[in-house]
């Protein structure tokens, strides 16, 4: 059972971790390139501030974005902002998620996300956990998937595999780190079982579209290719 209780403090701990990382950039560290394809450091906070109001949303009830248009804007409007606008920006708004999180609430309960995802709301701090854990790598600035909590690591993969299991281009694959864990994934493509091996490290960047799998072994046949998430 998910115990959201650790995992807000948890998300306390790795908002933190975010916050005095993005404290110690400038407004061109911030205009540089993120690791993403199109976005700038600038873009990827920004997407963190107006996720964590998004969820905020989910929590209440409401809609998690407008639409996909008024999300994309929003972002696109906030990334070019000075440090200490998007850094109290940062802040504000991971406050106002905790806040949210703090009141009293059936955790049990199902809520509405992008899309039409649905997941149990105790899901939620963990599904937070994982934007502002992988989007700090995603900024390239020192904080890399070998410095992710292991814990954390295990879980993601746990999800990704998760997310990829049945899909129609995953054929059957397994999953395995270097300490005996093992997920499986994958099965609504044709084709023999295949086993992927590697640390849980790359694992996870090869799940989350971060590394190429270049680091990993692979039985059984090529590298499954992954569809976006």
């Amino acid at each position: 059972m998910t115990d959201h209780v650790h995992d807000l403090a948890a998300l306390r701990e790795a908002t933190d971790r975010l916050l005095s990382a993005t404290g110690k950039l400038d407004d061109a560290a911030l205009a540089e390139p993120s690791r993403l394809p199109g976005w700038s450091r600038g873009h990827v906070v920004a997407h963190l501030s107006r996720n964590a109001d998004a969820l905020v949303n989910v929590l209440q009830g409401r809609p998690m974005y407008a639409d996909s248009e008024t999300r994309d804007g929003d972002i696109e409007r906030d990334a070019p902002r000075p440090q200490v606008e998007q850094l109290a920006d940062l802040t504000a708004s991971a406050d106002r998620f905790a806040a949210a999180a703090a009141v009293p609430a059936d955790w049990s309960r199902t809520v509405t996300l992008r899309n039409g995802v649905t997941d149990s709301a105790s899901q939620i701090p963990f599904r937070r956990r994982g934007e502002v854990e992988l989007h700090h790598v995603d900024l390239g600035i020192g904080y890399e998937l070998e410095d992710l909590p292991d814990e954390f690591t295990a879980r993601e993969i746990g999800f990704l595999t998760g997310r990829f299991t049945g899909h129609p281009a995953v054929v059957p694959t397994d999953v395995a780190d270097g300490t005996g864990r093992r997920w499986t994934t994958g099965g609504g493509a044709e084709g023999g079982r295949v086993v992927v091996r590697g640390t849980a490290s790359e694992l996870l960047g090869w799940l989350s579209g971060r590394r190429d799998g270049s680091a990993l072994t692979v039985e059984g046949g090529a590298l499954p290719a992954l569809p976006p998430l």
